[in-house]
């Protein structure tokens, strides 16, 4: 007898290999592993998000290539993965955020809606016929204290207070563990986010392939970086 193959388990979602592993959620791991890199973190007096984007072309209009998505006033999210599946979960994420201000007459919390997107993600890993999200998201928000979580395309879901999600991630990691703290600024926490960018990604930062999206203490909304201030924080960070 010859002993089972791979081959036997990764056919089907629904299926555990002998070792309890499931290859289709493990390929779509995979997946966000070769995407680009994103990176979040909380500081003292905001939380930061930011990522690269891909241009396979020229001839892309910068605008049109979207790796942050604002999920609602309060919540915004970036993605690393099949960005087509990323919209999907942003789609879902507003509907709940909008049915919860329409049944309860307020701001959904970051944490329950975290959760309805992790239990959306598991039910892709257990029913035949689909295939598990190509995607993890880094969601970020303030609702009294600032919060950012990572999703996996297991459906599992992690609260961090700096991290990565792409092809970066180990990087951005080895990095935070050393020069992160709780008392960062929210102008230092930009310039190490741009940082541990510049070193999760081989070609030059430019403002057409980076997006950078912010929720400070003091405006409490949700901000994307205009043009020249990416530029400005791109030649500050070193």
């Amino acid at each position: 007898m010859y002993p089972p193959s791979q081959a036997q388990y990764d056919r089907a979602i629904t299926v555990f290999s002998p070792d309890g592993r499931l290859f289709q959620v493990e390929y779509a791991r995979e997946a966000v592993r070769t995407g680009t890199p994103c990176i979040g973190l909380v500081t003292k007096d905001s939380v930061i998000l930011a990522a690269h984007k891909r241009m396979g072309s020229s001839l892309i209009v910068p605008e049109s290539h979207e790796k942050i998505f604002q999920i609602d006033k309060h919540i915004v999210a970036a993605s690393s993965g099949l960005i087509a599946d990323a919209r999907k979960l942003v789609d879902f994420a507003r509907l709940e955020a909008q049915r919860h201000r329409i049944v309860y007459g307020s701001e959904i919390p970051i944490e329950s809606l975290c959760k309805k997107i992790g239990d959306q993600i598991q039910t892709f890993t257990q029913y035949a016929g689909v295939r598990p999200y190509g995607v993890s998201l880094l969601i970020a928000g303030m609702d009294g204290s600032f919060k950012l979580f990572e999703t996996d395309p297991s459906g599992a879901l992690f609260e961090y207070r700096a991290t990565g999600i792409g092809s970066g991630k180990k990087t951005a990691e080895e990095i935070f563990e050393k020069e992160y703290s709780d008392s960062l600024s929210y102008h230092d926490g930009l310039k190490l986010a741009v940082k541990v960018l510049k070193k999760c990604v081989e070609e030059k930062l430019t403002v057409s392939n980076i997006d950078v999206a912010v929720i400070t203490k003091e405006h409490k909304k949700i901000t994307f970086l205009k043009k020249e201030e990416l530029a400005k924080l791109i030649a500050e960070s070193k």
